[in-house]
């Protein structure tokens, strides 16, 4: 925008008259453009974003703080997607499994290695935690009761073989072959002698207590000849089926087995050697009560 303005000559002189023209710019007082604006604008955001939070520490439960961080953070996601069988069909889940872990022979990892034995909360806190000190407690007696039992003449043969585990399920015992000895005899569900003393021994050690029995069987990974009449899975199952029997003729009442499987060579206790004899064994695990 400009304006012009004529200032006229002296009286008396041949000067032409002067013409000023003065250019006023548009927003010349305008305090320096807008960015003030944006300035003020991120200025009470950041104000009610301060006030939001404050509001929030203040009307919530520490619970729902949590589940709140939980929702912004994605710990909880690369958790899920890195946990046991999180590379299957379902991304780790399943109709029928809690908290990702599956109890199949094949997943990638097992609730027990997976999960802090000591580990708190979940569904074993609150009420549960009283059986659950408990069942430590009359477990501790079972272990040292076998212990005994096995420093007498007729087991002392075998207590290299057996192994007391804890996990998060409870106490496993493990009966375990090796190179010089097979609890059963070679490539059959028989007991040898020794060994059906042993499990009429643990029988009689754990008949009396409420606790559930999950029972597995497991082989080394030689082959049979003729893999359609007989092979590592079915043997794994059948040796676990007759423990199943030893245990309940020794006095441990049908409903409290929960479990029975066999997972033929899948889950090596000597790893580097699929074949060695000591992957060869039956574990019977002592759940805790109310783990499911």
């Amino acid at each position: 925008m400009a304006k012009r303005a004529t200032i006229p000559a002296r009286p008396g002189s041949n000067e032409p008259p002067k013409i000023i023209v003065k250019k006023i710019v548009e927003g010349e007082h305008g305090h320096h453009g807008g960015a003030w604006k944006v300035a003020y604008a991120d200025f009470v955001t950041a104000m009610m974003a301060f006030f939001l939070l404050m509001w929030l520490l203040g009307a919530t439960t520490e619970k729902q703080r949590k589940s709140i961080a939980d929702y912004f953070s994605p710990t909880l996601v690369e958790t899920k997607r890195e946990s046991a069988g999180s590379n299957g069909l379902l991304g780790g889940s399943s109709l029928t499994d809690r908290d990702s872990y599956p109890h199949k022979a094949a997943q990638t990892g097992t609730r027990a290695l997976t999960v802090p034995l000591d580990a708190q909360g979940g569904p074993d806190a609150g009420g549960g935690s009283q059986l659950r000190k408990e069942d430590m407690q009359q477990f501790a007696k079972v272990k040292a009761k076998l212990n005994a039992q096995l420093q007498t003449a007729k087991l002392r043969k075998l207590r290299n073989h057996v192994r007391f585990v804890p996990t998060r399920e409870g106490l496993r015992i493990d009966l375990i072959d090796n190179a010089d000895y097979s609890m059963f005899a070679l490539g059959t569900t028989a007991f040898n002698p020794e060994a059906a003393e042993l499990v009429s021994t643990v029988a009689q050690a754990v008949a009396a207590m409420p606790n559930q029995v999950s029972i597995r069987g497991h082989t080394d990974s030689l082959p049979f000849g003729d893999p359609r009449a007989m092979n590592n899975w079915m043997l794994s199952s059948g040796r676990a089926e007759a423990t199943r029997r030893k245990l309940a003729m020794g006095g441990v009442t049908e409903r409290r087995f929960e479990r029975i499987e066999g997972v033929a060579d899948r889950d090596p206790f000597i790893s580097k050697d699929p074949s060695d004899p000591r992957n060869r064994r039956v574990s019977v695990t002592l759940l805790y009560r109310g783990f499911r």
